[in-house]
């Protein structure tokens, strides 16, 4: 049985912060390496750590849901079907000017 998508949604912030917290232990270690003269391993967490942190927080901007295309004007066509990762409902959506479909939640 798939998961709901509340306790999805409810997974996501602490997933988020639970990767942050990993970004801040490695940043730390490399940190601690550093003050023991150990220069390659501690550079290494802190480039590490950084990409970690930087992947994290662009990650919800990069996939945010954009707008519209200028003109789109988008048609039931009908089909739906059931998410097999969230389990919700998805209405198939069609814009004849573009032939672009699109999948959203019912």
């Amino acid at each position: 049985m798939a998961p709901r998508s509340s306790s999805i949604r409810r997974l996501k912030p602490m997933l988020r912060k639970v990767v942050l917290c990993g970004a801040l232990l490695l940043a730390l270690t490399g940190v601690w390496l550093l003050s023991r003269h150990l220069w390659q391993p501690g550079i290494q967490l802190l480039v590490i750590a950084l990409l970690v942190f930087l992947g994290t927080a662009f990650e919800s901007w990069r996939y945010r849901k954009g707008a519209d295309p200028r003109g789109a004007q988008w048609q039931s066509t009908q089909e739906r079907f059931a998410d097999p990762i969230s389990g919700e409902e998805m209405e198939v959506q069609y814009d004849p000017v573009s032939g672009e479909r699109r999948y959203v939640r019912r």
